[in-house]
């Protein structure tokens, strides 16, 4: 494709792709709960001539409608009952989704076609459908706005390569996946067992940056084909629409290679799973960073006390918001000790036994959480550090002193929940996520992980037949 019909673009350059040709299908997106992108294919003149308005702007047009169930149906699209937001009893209508013309680009891995990621409204009068996850993150940005912040944010995305398509993996009931990967040892760093993958990994660098996506570097990770591809950090907002096209779009370029990539936080029980490392740091609106000190304001570590509080805050409230960091049953079967993956709610500068470690100097410093998975959806994961930074911000807390040592071996330190059930009853008794993200959204999420665990308990799985059908 040309160098004209890559990146980011703008309506006019659109419109100009559309009637050379280059470009006839527009995707307009929105996610659901878990993550994914939902939406239409609408032809590149429909989108320029209805979806938009007559000036091409977003505000005046149509807009796409799709039904509201969409934000209350399980991984399996089954629809979960007993939401508040959308039921049987209310006809499960339509809702509008128009399109944030600042995320429109070309798609350079499909054919002559662009997307654009949508703001989810309420059909009848056009206010932000609170439960959408855009909207739960677009909330704790503007709390935090409210306060003269600005939050940055980087994610850090791991994934399972295999050599199989999606198919062929479910055809065989995803046994044997560890003969289904291009190595056979532990790739962390390695150049040489990562050009065994290459073909994908760069196809997925170049195709992201051909999306206008800043891709920093991959490299390779702690188990046979498990790789990383970090995008450059941003404001949150564009950082969680960033990983959400990349998310999708590596899923699509395997695809279409015959391949496949899971972002499912556990594939295998004796291998590490995949993490979704978040960054975070908060800057003022003038674009000066706040997290390290100055003077008399900056601790021994150069962090100032507003960070401390940032830090504080997180550190506080990870245990209750969990389930935003881990909403799926496998999701809690990550943590295990001396996986890589945290089990100790406690902070330290670059520590990886710890939840949270401090990284970086100067304007770079910043709080990794090690918590997420990355199953988690980027909107709700971003949404919920927010709320608990902000908290600790609101409330002087101060994050005390760093931990030192192990602490997957450590003693009197609180733990992140060992299983989703254990999530759920912090979730539920939690006032800052009711307070926070508000009521609606903490019925939501709370009523999504409830029925996630209902889900796991419909099914007689592999392992219990093995155990039990013959000796019991």
């Amino acid at each position: 494709m040309s160098e004209r019909a890559s990146g980011l673009i703008d309506v006019a350059t659109l419109a100009r792709l559309v009637d050379d040709g280059t470009i006839d299908t527009v995707v307009v997106a929105f996610t659901d709960l878990q993550g994914r992108l939902m939406g239409k294919r609408v032809t590149g003149r429909f989108f320029l001539d209805h979806v938009l308005g007559p000036d091409g702007s977003a505000s005046g047009g149509e807009g796409i409608e799709a039904c509201d169930y969409l934000l209350t149906v399980d991984v399996d699209m089954n629809v979960v009952e007993g939401y508040r937001f959308a039921n049987w009893e209310a006809g499960y209508g339509d809702f509008r989704g128009r399109p944030d013309l600042s995320t429109l680009r070309i798609t350079p891995w499909l054919e002559g076609t662009a997307l654009v990621l949508a703001d989810v409204l309420d059909n009848a009068d056009d206010s932000p459908v609170s439960v959408s996850p855009r909207q739960v993150l677009q909330r704790q940005i503007a709390r935090a706005a409210e306060r003269d912040l600005v939050v940055m944010i980087g994610s850090e995305l791991e994934l399972f390569a295999y050599d199989a398509g999606y198919d062929e993996l479910a055809r065989n009931h995803y046994r044997d996946l560890g003969q289904r990967t291009s190595s056979w040892y532990n790739l962390d760093y390695h150049v040489l067992q990562t050009t065994k993958d290459e073909p994908l990994i760069r196809a997925l660098r170049n195709g992201m940056v051909a999306a206008g996506l800043p891709v920093e570097f991959s490299k390779g990770e702690a188990a046979p084909g498990q790789h990383e591809l970090n995008l450059r950090y941003s404001d949150a907002l564009t950082m969680a629409d960033n990983h959400t096209v990349y998310k999708n779009g590596a899923k699509e370029i395997a695809h279409l290679q015959g391949k496949a990539i899971t972002f499912m936080a556990k594939p295998r029980i004796d291998e590490p799973g995949s993490s979704c490392h978040i960054h975070s740091s908060i800057w003022s609106p003038d674009g000066r960073p706040l997290a390290p000190g100055s003077g008399g304001d900056a601790d021994r570590f150069g962090m100032s006390s507003a960070f401390r509080a940032w830090m504080g805050g997180i550190q506080a409230h990870s245990r209750e918001l969990s389930l935003c960091f881990a909403p799926f049953v496998n999701s809690y079967k990550r943590y295990q000790p001396g996986s890589w993956a945290p089990t100790a709610v406690v902070w330290s500068p670059d520590n990886r036994t710890c939840g949270l470690r401090l990284v970086g100097r100067g304007a770079a410093m910043r709080v990794e959480s090690r918590i997420p998975g990355a199953d988690c959806n980027p909107y709700i994961a971003f949404a919920a550090i927010i709320a608990a930074g902000l908290d600790g911000i609101d409330r002087g807390l101060d994050c005390g002193d760093p931990f030192v040592g192990n602490a997957y071996t450590a003693e009197d330190v609180e733990r992140i929940p060992w299983n989703i059930v254990e999530a759920i009853d912090a979730f539920e008794g939690s006032d800052l996520a009711r307070v926070a993200l508000g009521d609606d959204v903490h019925f939501h999420l709370l009523h999504t992980a409830r029925a996630e665990w209902r889900a796991s308990n419909d099914v007689v799985t592999e392992w219990e037949l093995r155990r039990n059908f013959e000796r019991i």
